[in-house]
This record gives structure tokens, C-alpha cells and sequence, in this order.
């Protein structure tokens, strides 16, 4: 009986050897997960920025409304006839509001 019980522990310790330290271990096997959630985020993010991609490409397809509003914003476009305005803010009023609320308290 003895030799019986030495085989089933030596054949313990070597599935638990395997376990913990062999190939495919619990410690890979964690590894793994916790590098596919972090690349499933990241697909996430890439999949949402498609999206946006693919919107605006149909958008300049469709119509002209999209290519118009991109010369204007980007290239600073304007048409015949029009008169472009621009406008420079002072940013004073925005410190004298804080310092106001300032001086309040």
C-alpha cells in the first residue's frame, strides 16, 4: 500500500509543478487575461474612432454642406460676396470676473 500512496503523491506534486510553474500555468493563464482586457479596450477605443471615421467619409460623399464647413474651418475659405468678420476678444474680462468674485469672498 505504501509504494501505491508514494505514486499518488509524486504524481500530485508533478500535476502541481505543472500547475503553478509549467507550460499554461495559472500565472500565464493571468497574464493572458489581463493582457486581452487591456487589448480589448484598446480595440474598443480604435473601433469607436472608426466609426467617426466612417460618418464623416459619408458625410463628404453625401453632400456638400460637409466640404464647405471644412473649407471654411480649415482652410479659411469664404464665398463671392461674402464679408468675413473677425472677431479678437480681450481675455480682461474674464480676470476682472474672478478677481471681483475674489475681492467678494
Amino acid at each position: 500500500m505504501k509504494p501505491f500512496v508514494l505514486v499518488l503523491f509524486a504524481l500530485l506534486a508533478l500535476l502541481q509543478y505543472r500547475l503553478w510553474f509549467g507550460e499554461n500555468s495559472l500565472t500565464e493563464y493571468f497574464t493572458l487575461k489581463d493582457r486581452i482586457s487591456h487589448q480589448q479596450l484598446g480595440n474598443a477605443g480604435l473601433l469607436e474612432r472608426n466609426e467617426v471615421l466612417k460618418e464623416e467619409i459619408q458625410d463628404l460623399k453625401s453632400g456638400t454642406e460637409a466640404l464647405e464647413e471644412r473649407a471654411r474651418n480649415e482652410l479659411g475659405l469664404i464665398e463671392q460676396g461674402e464679408t468675413f468678420f473677425r472677431v479678437v476678444g480681450n481675455d480682461s474680462r474674464g480676470t476682472r470676473s474672478e478677481e471681483q468674485s475674489q475681492d467678494s469672498q
